[in-house]
């Protein structure tokens, strides 16, 4: 069975999810019932969820993981020792060099913010969604934030 993407899919594959959102000047405070708060601001939420900086090596084993973060189940990364990478969104070699860690963390929190027919799920939002058990997002503030300071490291190509 031959999956049939959506005609954007090409375009994301491209790297869409890497072009600017400069024309989103607004502020936005957000404070959803056990998260913690943050602000959107420009393209991105500068602060860490979490206060500080997250672990790399621990978000490389996010991105990897089945469950969790599942990244490489539609990104192609550069992590050889995984046998299948997706190809539903963007190359994420080099992402660290495309976008700030403000830019990384908004599109893991909210990709809808940032481009609303993304297929990426919002990693760290409760509200107005579908799939996600009652008041608890996909993946915590402490994961959120190491999965920035992994993606934050993927320079060159």
């Amino acid at each position: 069975m031959s999956r049939r993407r959506p005609p954007w899919g090409a375009a994301l594959a491209a790297g869409v999810a890497a072009l600017s959102v400069g024309a989103l000047a607004e502020t936005f405070d957000v404070r959803e019932p056990s998260l913690a708060p943050y602000r959107i601001e420009g393209t991105g939420i500068a602060r860490p969820l979490t206060g500080r900086a997250g672990d790399p090596a621990r978000g490389r084993a996010i991105a990897r993981a089945r469950t969790g973060g599942h990244c490489i189940l539609c990104h192609a990364m550069p992590i050889p020792e995984e046998p299948a990478h997706g190809d539903t969104g963007p190359d994420l070699a080099g992402v660290g060099d495309r976008l700030s860690g403000a830019e990384i963390r908004l599109r893991i929190v909210n990709p809808k913010y940032v481009l609303a027919e993304s297929m990426m799920p919002a990693y760290y939002r409760i509200e107005g969604l579908h799939r996600v058990a009652a008041g608890r997002p996909l993946l915590g503030a402490e994961d959120v934030e190491d999965l920035v300071a992994y993606l934050a490291t993927l320079k060159g190509r």
